[in-house]
């Protein structure tokens, strides 16, 4: 099988595609293909090849794709964890291997980790409710399903049992990860007897299939918290592997993530955390449309919400900028935000390197348009704390909305917007602070 091996965003030299391979490549989402001005002389047409947002590993035709991510496999990784709430910081060491393994192969091995660290206490088991028929009376039986089913036929009975079973969903879950990543092309010996531990492990699980798009979520308490890990690593993979591209006859199997879905929810958990809130109060949601016929509806990254007021509201952006500036769409969409929400400013956060951080004062409406960069450079918990500095500015974007100051004649006037919480001794101390 030909490897072609590839960087986010980096075109790529010429590659000598035949037409099936070149149709092929094309299912992979935001990788252009563009034909070259020259061939390599052997009948194949040559093109140049060139990412987008999406990284990862894919096999399809007979060509086995490669898109490595710009911050790093390891950082990917612990930031999609984070998001999904799987991270601690001792978990660091689940994702400390050579830059130079695939994500597959990465996360074969991440897997491995944390399946031992929580199967060491053993395979955990959980009472199920149980309905089946049965020549034997087990639980209680199902009267009315008896009479339905069976018309006064004795046997077989009816019943509904609890079980203590290890076939449970955390471990379905483990299981359908592992047969995912089985399923891959790993070049790594150490990541192939990993799944084959994991796999012997839950040998007596049922196997199941999990949608991409339907992966259901375990609850954690403090009786299966340290299977946390393992579990929520394994929806990650669930989440992004894919068997068939499901157009036309082309089949693919890999592991593939967009990195403006990683950017997005990691900022969002990231700074709901450092602010304080609740996954309800700060998140993605629709909001109220941009005009008041209600046709031109709006879904903001970021939305912070107390009660029934909108106190910011902003965007998370994870894209190339070629000349460094933003782009005049995403200035437009955030003053829409603000203004359909009548705050008066919000954020962009953009990678760092993709934008310059500004401040944007709208003419003619009061408005304040901020733009931050988040550096994703060092470790995990270094840019957690630059999440932090950004949590303080946007808490000063909360309290621009709770009270503002202008001076008329020289005097101090403050302006509390009818639908503003009240105000307390601190906001006035923070705006008299800012005035000139």
């Amino acid at each position: 099988m030909r490897q072609i091996n590839l960087q986010e965003y980096d075109p790529s030299g010429p590659h000598a595609l035949t037409p099936d391979q070149r149709d092929a490549l094309r299912y992979i989402p935001s990788l252009t293909v563009s034909r070259a001005d020259s061939d390599d002389g052997d009948g194949d047409a040559a093109y140049l090849l060139t990412p987008g947002s999406t990284v990862g590993a894919v096999e399809l035709a007979d060509l086995s794709v490669l898109i490595q991510p710009k911050i790093g496999i390891s950082k990917l990784l612990s930031m999609a964890c984070y998001a999904m709430g799987a991270y601690r910081s001792q978990d660091q060491r689940l994702f400390d291997f050579e830059e130079k393994e695939t994500l597959p192969d990465t996360l074969a091995l991440a897997l491995a980790a944390a399946a031992r660290q929580a199967f060491s206490r053993g395979l955990l088991h959980d009472y199920l409710t149980q309905e089946e028929a049965q020549y034997t009376v087990r639980g209680r039986i199902r009267f009315d399903e008896q009479i339905r089913r069976r018309f006064g036929i004795p046997m077989p009975i009816e019943v509904r049992y609890d079980e203590f079973t290890d076939d449970i969903l955390a471990n379905r879950l483990v299981k359908a990860a592992t047969a995912r990543l089985g399923g891959m092309r790993l070049r790594s010996q150490p990541a192939r007897i990993g799944l084959g531990w994991i796999a012997g492990m839950l040998d007596n699980i049922s196997p199941v299939e999990f949608a991409p798009k339907d992966v259901p979520e375990v609850r954690f308490d403090r009786l299966n918290e340290h299977y946390r890990g393992v579990v929520e690593l394994s929806r990650l993979i669930l989440r992004h592997s894919a068997f068939e591209s499901g157009r036309g006859q082309v089949r693919a199997s890999g592991f593939l993530m967009d990195m403006n879905v990683v950017f997005q929810e990691f900022v969002t958990v990231a700074l709901r955390e450092a602010l304080g809130v609740s996954a309800d109060d700060f998140r993605e949601r629709p909001i109220d449309s941009l005009d008041e016929g209600g046709k031109v509806s709006l879904r903001p990254d970021l939305v912070w919400r107390e009660d029934s007021t909108y106190v910011f509201v902003g965007d998370a952006k994870y894209k190339l900028i070629r000349d460094e500036r933003v782009p005049n769409a995403d200035l437009y969409q955030l003053l829409a935000y603000v203004t359909a929400l009548d705050l008066p400013g919000g954020m962009l956060i953009y990678a760092e390197g993709e934008a310059d951080p500004v401040i944007h004062d709208v003419r003619n409406s009061g408005k304040r348009l901020e733009v931050a960069a988040l550096d994703l450079s060092g470790s995990l918990g270094e840019i957690l704390d630059r999440i932090n500095e950004l949590a303080d500015r946007i808490r000063g974007l909360r309290r621009s909305r709770s009270a503002s100051i202008n001076s008329e004649n020289g005097v101090p006037v403050f302006r509390v917007p009818a639908n503003a919480s009240p105000i307390t001794s601190d906001d006035v101390y923070e705006a008299l602070s800012d005035w000139p």
